[in-house]
């Protein structure tokens, strides 16, 4: 048995990486292949209809329905040459992935038999899925099946799988929105009316507009597909429920900015060429912390377009991972012991002339502008502490917050040295007189060339990180569509803004009021500045000091979503309403307890079915040897003593698994009340999780590892 192992091993390492080939055109030539894009408009489209088209998408001026059904025979015409045969409405429901309804162009045919090809502005404006199988959080009853998706002109329409896709809102039969897209639109509108409006007070009278932009790094795991294939936990929860920690983790950290593995490379190079296909500027790819964790970074776009190619990108990257034998898994903490997945998402504001308005320019200390966002996304975040924690919660992510690998649960902003000090000068003077400069750093080897180093440090430990000319929201989990915690916060900023500005709007001198605004508003702020190490206990400690929220679970997050000083912000200015907010908070919480269930009965199920059977049989296999070594005449002490420790940890394990089931089955007395029932598998059923886990992992140590019924850590980790 033990040679088998050898050979199995061996043949696993041996795994040669699967043949890209390398595409005959250049990147320039083949990027946003896929992608009905102004390119594409201009060349498809009637120059009026072009126009109008791209003043909706950069201006959002309402488009005509004549114009709908020209738009409509352009991109048929684009999409039929790309050999596409269906259409598809693609929306994204309060589900965590997306969803789409195919319908071909073939119509009915006409007198002669031929079959007509039809696509009209109607079909490109509007579908109607059935919207009764979609979590609503009670918008609508059971019974009410009509729904509506209607076309985001600002989101590029593409090609996949002889399939044309039109990125669309989704909302209820009553008009209630039902999906993630329309908030976010919302809430990009109101940050770009008020981004302007204080623009102007500053003198800006050019800018017509202001965009959100984002860049979201995707971090993700890839393991071997057959040895998913063999973890029913994997399969049907995305995440380990079982596993004992391999000799070697992460302990060393030899596996950050590692060189690449063959296999894995390969599957880089094919997912990269295929996402530029797409559009989507996949510019970064590296290995992560974890042993088999690595991670995508793209190129920053609109808070909308980014989400859809988020979403396609999370899409794609399973696809391709197929192709290399790989499956990529994206659940945040999918093996425990070693570092979870997250979201970063590099968040920024900007005019269409192309000005970051949280860059600080050269003399940060003089840049009043700057100045002025840079307080009002800081009294934005203080003040919204719960909201944007909560935009960050997941069944999944609940794993990674606070655990030390990840930003904590507590948010804070991290400035670094050379902002911390222009606004330590503000509060105490009024104003900025100078600012900390970047130092040049001298190798002491002569053939090495000086550089000049940046003036701030960066810190991974904060959830909420300055990182030169954006923010880094660290906390976002990797499973997570980025609309929602973007959505939030827009329309936190938004609120902020449109409150400072209000008060200066009036203003005699308004150099001088706005300065004594950003005085004020960083004095009564500065809490949540925190420039050290978010993972020490000290920090919770001063947090608490400070006042600061520290929401540890996704459960205690939720309720903040219908608040009341929230339905205010969303509902003034006008991105959602009480009812929204609260259906949302519903949905969220019924998705935690229905996650959480399903992790039980599959923890139960393992153990019944494919760990206790193991244990037993093995256990059968060492009594027998036992009773024949001893008949020999030979002393079975070892084996006796390993068959009674077996026999100890398997009878726990029984132990623990009827009592989960046990709570499992009270679960039900909860279901009329969600906020409860997800209370009960929070506090009750979750927290019971470990009683099950700890024999079983135990378990695993004492078997030979040829009699475990499913693949090891160290199998999932270290043999891709």
């Amino acid at each position: 048995m033990s040679k088998l192992r050898f050979r199995v091993v061996e043949t696993a390492f041996k795994k040669k990486a699967v043949e890209v080939a390398a595409p005959v055109e250049r990147p320039s030539e083949y990027f946003a292949k896929y992608v009905f894009n102004k390119e594409k408009m201009f060349k498809y489209l009637p120059s009026k209809v072009y126009n109008a088209l791209i003043d909706a998408i950069d201006n959002g001026a309402p488009l005509d329905r004549s114009i709908a059904d020209e738009v409509a025979a352009g991109m048929k015409k684009w999409a039929i040459e790309m050999g596409v045969t269906h259409y598809t409405h693609w929306f994204a429901p309060l589900t965590e992935g997306t969803a789409e309804k195919h319908d071909a162009f073939i119509s009915v045919p006409d007198s002669n038999g031929r079959v007509i090809m039809e696509f009209s502005g109607k079909e490109l404006i509007k579908g109607e899925p059935d919207a009764s199988s979609f979590p609503s959080g009670g918008l609508r009853a059971t019974c009410e099946a009509r729904g509506y998706t209607a076309w985001d002109p600002t989101s590029y329409a593409f090609v996949k799988d002889e399939t044309l896709y039109i990125p669309t809102i989704f909302c209820s039969y009553s008009g209630q929105t039902l999906d993630k897209k329309t908030p976010l639109l919302r809430s990009m509108r109101v940050l770009d009316r008020e981004c302007i409006r204080i623009l102007r007070l500053f003198g800006n009278t050019e800018a017509q507009h202001v965009t959100p932009q984002v860049g979201p790094e995707q971090e993700y795991f890839l393991i071997d597909k057959k040895k998913f294939a063999k973890r029913t936990d994997l399969k049907l929860c995305g995440r380990t429920l079982f596993g004992a920690m391999p000799p070697k983790g992460q302990e060393l950290d030899d596996q950050y900015f590692a060189a690449i593995k063959d296999k894995i490379a390969s599957y880089m190079t094919e997912l990269n060429e295929e996402l530029w296909k797409y559009g989507i500027l996949a510019k970064t790819q590296h290995n992560e912390v974890a042993p088999a964790q690595h991670e995508l970074a793209p190129i920053f776009s609109t808070t909308n377009i980014a989400t859809d190619q988020n979403h396609l990108v999370m899409a794609t990257m399973k696809k391709i991972a197929a192709k290399h034998d790989l499956e990529c898994v994206l659940h945040e903490k999918p093996f425990a012991g070693v570092n979870g997945s997250g979201k970063h998402n590099n968040w920024s504001i900007s005019t269409d002339e192309g000005e970051n308005l949280i860059d600080p320019g050269k003399h940060p200390e003089t840049n009043l502008q700057f100045q002025f966002f840079l307080a009002a996304v800081l009294a934005a975040v203080d003040n919204n502490a719960e909201l944007l924690r909560l935009s960050a919660s997941s069944a999944g992510n609940d794993h990674r917050l606070g655990a030390n690998e990840a930003p904590p649960a507590i948010i804070s902003a991290f400035l670094g040295e050379q902002l911390q000090s222009i606004v330590e000068q503000i509060i105490e003077k009024g104003e900025a007189t100078e600012s900390p400069k970047g130092k040049t750093y001298v190798s002491g080897a002569s053939t090495l060339p000086t550089f000049t180093m940046d003036a701030t440090d960066r810190n991974r430990t904060s959830p909420f990180a300055f990182t030169g000319n954006k923010f880094e929201f660290r906390m976002v989990g990797s499973t997570q569509s980025i609309a929602f915690p973007m959505m939030v916060l827009n329309t936190i900023v938004a609120d902020q803004i449109k409150k400072m500005t209000d008060e200066l709007e009036g203003a005699d001198d308004f150099e001088t009021a706005c300065k004594a605004l950003i005085r004020r508003e960083l004095t009564a702020h500065q809490r949540i500045i925190f420039n050290g190490n978010g993972y020490s206990d000290e920090w919770v400690e001063e947090a608490a000091k400070r006042g600061l929220p520290n929401i540890k679970c996704m459960v205690d997050a939720v309720p903040y979503l219908a608040a009341d000083k929230s339905v205010k912000i969303f509902e003034s200015l006008g991105v959602m309403d009480k009812a929204e907010l609260e259906a949302r908070a519903d949905v969220m919480l019924e998705n935690y307890a229905k996650k959480i269930n399903i992790e039980a009965l599959t923890m139960i199920e393992m153990s019944n079915e494919e760990i206790i059977p193991a244990v037993m049989e093995y256990q059968a296999e060492l009594a027998k040897g036992a009773a024949e070594i001893k008949a020999l005449g030979i002393d079975p002490t070892v084996q006796v003593s390993l068959l009674n420790t077996i026999s100890e940890k398997l009878t726990e394990l029984k132990s623990a698994t009827v009592a989960l089931e046990e709570l499992v089955a009270k679960a039900s007395d909860y279901e009329g009340d969600t906020e409860a029932w997800a209370k009960y598998f929070h506090n009750t059923v979750f927290a019971a999780f470990d009683t099950v886990r700890k024999p079983a992992d135990e378990l695993e140590k004492e078997l030979p590892k040829t009699a475990w019924p499913f693949p090891t850590y160290e199998q999932l980790l270290f043999e891709q």
